[in-house]
């Protein structure tokens, strides 16, 4: 994510080669019920990736889950990611666990 917001909900990561989530340019990332499993290359454990002046960008860790080591660097930003969405907007976001079955087919 370059600049702007990402709302990163209910997705799946296995074994990515870098990182599962990264932004640069002051971004604001809020990763919400998703599901980690970290590869087994024991220097490869951390599901972000940032670029850029360290402050600047806010990531979020809300409801996920992190499997074989798998970590999301200390949050950083104040007052969460935004925007917030109105009601029109709002959605129901499933249970982190439920993530491995919903995308099987996937």
């Amino acid at each position: 994510v370059r600049h702007g917001y990402a709302h990163v909900v209910t997705n799946f990561y296995q074994g990515w080669e870098q990182y599962a989530i990264g932004g640069s340019m002051s971004p604001s990332i809020k990763s919400e019920a998703n599901f980690f499993i970290a590869p087994n290359d024991v220097g490869n454990k951390e599901v972000t990736w940032r670029k850029g002046e360290k402050g600047l960008w806010k990531f979020y860790s809300v409801r996920d889950v992190f499997k074989n080591g798998a970590s999301f660097s200390k949050q950083t930003g104040v007052g969460g990611a935004k925007p917030n969405y109105n009601q029109e907007q709002n959605f129901k976001v499933v249970d982190a666990g439920s993530v491995k079955e919903l995308t099987s087919e996937s």
